[in-house]
């Protein structure tokens, strides 16, 4: 057997792997794409949670639409102050002041107070369940009780009581909204951290008709509206409404509602 037969082949194929090699190494120089180094010290100070509320895929998306302009710090709800100023002074813009929410939950029926119209043997999912005419719940308008706020919530704000109520934790919320979109019966809304009172119903009926659904529903009698020395509760379709702009919480709603629909939070 001649050896040329083995070494020919052999330093070919050696001579075609440094070529190609060289034609690797020097393409992916020229058509490299540099990533600017601000995107990485971006994110190191965003929550990592991932949840996608901002509306970018992630929180490197959300870096790099910082970086390009498209959106806006305030867009991550999960971001600490300390965070948002070292983020700030990497993209050089000012700061700007923004009013700290909380997510708020308008129903507190739950299993104690709001009566079941049937027996729901289905999956343990709020949008399956309201799926099932309506959900088992006798108020269409209230809350279904299986805890998909819970699932979604990235920040773990969300835990479920004994009632079966949702309770979000005022201090690990972010504001995030993501209860808002799961919540087939729209029950959350994100309000002012500094307002204490809010209404716990979202129910349309007329007075009766919630009264034999639920105890501490919401009967349009207009007490607090009358009872609210600034007029910022106003009654429309049958449910009370609180204009945030106005309300200086000074309880006077709270104290008049004969029902309790309106709550106020524990200091």
């Amino acid at each position: 057997m001649n050896p040329m037969d083995i070494i020919i082949p052999v330093l070919t194929l050696t001579i075609l792997g440094v070529a190609f090699g060289i034609g690797l190494a020097m393409a992916s120089k020229k058509f490299c794409i540099l990533m600017d180094p601000r995107i990485e010290e971006i994110y190191k100070h965003l929550p990592g949670a991932n949840c996608g509320a901002c509306g970018a895929g992630g929180c490197m998306g959300f870096a790099e639409a910082l970086i390009h302009g498209t959106c806006t710090i305030d867009r991550c709800s999960g971001i600490k102050e300390e965070a948002q100023k070292e983020i700030s002074n990497i993209l050089g813009i000012e700061l700007k002041a923004r009013i700290k929410q909380v997510a708020i939950l308008h129903c507190h029926g739950g299993n104690k107070r709001a009566k079941d119209k049937f027996i729901y043997a289905g999956i343990e999912d709020c949008t399956a369940a309201n799926l099932v005419m309506g959900g088992p719940k006798a108020c269409r308008y209230g809350c279904i009780g299986y805890g998909s706020c819970v699932e979604v919530c990235s920040f773990g704000a969300i835990t479920m009581n004994d009632e079966g109520l949702p309770v979000v934790d005022e201090e690990k919320c972010t504001a995030c909204g993501n209860c808002i979109l799961v919540c087939p019966n729209k029950l959350f809304t994100l309000e002012p951290t500094s307002k204490i009172y809010s209404i716990r119903c979202k129910s349309l009926d007329m007075g009766k008709a919630v009264m034999d659904a639920c105890s501490v529903g919401c009967i349009g009698c207009r007490k607090c509206e009358k009872a609210c020395p600034v007029n910022a509760i106003k009654i429309i379709d049958n449910l009370a409404v609180i204009d945030y702009e106005i309300c200086n919480n000074m309880g006077k709603c709270f104290e008049a509602c004969p029902t309790k629909t309106i709550g106020r939070k524990k200091k």
